[in-house]
């Protein structure tokens, strides 16, 4: 890393600005990769203690939720919003609080955890990258000798779905889903969700 780091600055590919200005120098540059260079970089990895499902079970709480849920709301009054939250700096149960913000800086806040566009918070690496994930698993199959996997028939946009046609429960909750719209691979869905938009009730 420091290598290319180092190459990077001899073709003029970084730029310094403000208090790093001084670093546009070679021999300012050189100096501050120096004691970096002599630097032991250890990796700690470990076994979990309950197993890999408890890591996942960890994960999936940061990746597949919202900024804050709906049980952590308490009240909203169309001036503020009232919300439990946790301070880690306390203990046992001081560490529960409630905290009343303004609704537009309750709305600034919650617009934080939005990811900006081109962003995302899963994305498969190797095998799994979508660029070629289906070529590069079959062929992955083929090597190991497994049995391919039937093919599935997906439905295509322009065929009109049947009225009786029946869709698995939503893994969430358990209801019935209810199908917006089919796309292909590649292109941009029609639909977009009103992700940046906090719906509350004042009735």
């Amino acid at each position: 890393m420091l290598e290319r780091l180092a190459v990077l600055h001899g073709k003029g590919l970084l730029n310094f600005k403000g208090s790093l200005a001084r670093f546009a120098a070679a021999g300012a540059f050189a100096a501050a990769l120096k004691p970096l260079r002599w630097k032991k970089w250890f990796v700690y990895i470990k076994e979990p203690f309950a197993g890999p499902k408890t890591v996942l079970a960890y994960l999936s709480r940061y990746t597949h939720r919202v900024a804050i849920s709906n049980t952590r709301l308490i009240a909203h009054d169309g001036r503020s919003v009232t919300f439990r939250y946790k301070d880690y700096r306390a203990d046992g149960l001081a560490r529960h609080k409630v905290m009343t913000l303004a609704t537009d800086e309750f709305i600034r806040r919650f617009l934080l955890h939005i990811l900006p566009k081109g962003f995302h918070r899963i994305r498969h690496y190797g095998l799994f990258a979508n660029t070629g994930r289906a070529a590069t698993i079959a062929r992955l199959r083929e090597l190991l000798g497994c049995a391919p996997l039937p093919a599935e028939k997906v439905a295509s946009p322009s065929q009109n779905e049947p009225a009786e046609a029946v869709w698995p429960p939503c893994p969430c909750c358990g209801g019935r889903m209810i199908v917006i719209e089919f796309f292909e691979r590649g292109t941009q869905p029609r639909y977009r969700p009103p992700s940046a938009a906090i719906w509350f009730d004042t009735s």
